[in-house]
């Protein structure tokens, strides 16, 4: 099998997206992925990101693929963890404390620095709406974060992503609570958990 019949069925196995780093990855020439955008048989998303032509453009891929230290948070993290129906017209990502934000501000992200050890906690995997994979903080990092004065998210959006949470089998009070001691939000978590469980 050829670098580009390589990179074809490993696109197919990613549901119609593959990376730069994951070509590079596997041993293959970045140049085949310029050779198949250039057939048609791949299209260039964004930099580094390509899709088969009859994939949906997913704009999460796009933006993890362009800022690989960024992190889904906020009410973009409620999105993808079903904790909003608010689908994001723009989209909140967090990033090492000393990251220069210049360029994803630019593209109209909304960003955040945040210090160690607070930018690592609670940063995991998550299905877009596409069904690709990409990082935010998890469920309980991002009701945490959501409770914090200085990131002002709007009352009803927070009621609305506890409610969804309190409804669900798989919350975990334990690591919410620890959480929230971390990011000195516990009075504010309390008022919350006691009008809902």
């Amino acid at each position: 099998m050829n670098d580009s019949q390589l990179i074809m069925k490993l696109a197919k196995q990613n549901n119609g997206v593959i990376t730069t780093a994951m070509v590079v990855a596997m041993g293959c020439s970045r140049g085949s992925l310029k050779y198949l955008a250039d057939k048609g048989m791949l299209e260039k998303s964004s930099r580094g990101v390509y899709t088969l032509p009859e994939v949906w453009d997913d704009e999460f891929v796009n933006l993890q693929g362009r800022y690989k230290r960024g992190v889904f948070s906020l009410e973009t993290a409620l999105f993808l963890w079903d904790l909003s129906d608010r689908t994001p017209n723009r989209y909140h990502m967090t990033f090492p404390g000393t990251y220069n934000l210049t360029s994803p501000k630019s593209e109209g992200v909304i960003c955040s620095g945040a210090k160690e050890p607070f930018y690592s906690i609670g940063i995991t995997e998550v299905k877009t709406p596409g069904g690709n994979i990409v990082k935010a903080y998890n469920a309980e990092r991002t009701l945490c974060d959501i409770l914090r004065p200085r990131n002002h998210v709007d009352v009803q959006i927070v009621t609305d992503a506890f409610k969804r949470y309190a409804g669900r089998k798989e919350k975990n009070i334990p690591l919410l609570s620890e959480y929230a001691g971390m990011l000195t939000v516990e009075n504010r978590l309390r008022s919350y958990l006691e009008v809902l469980l």
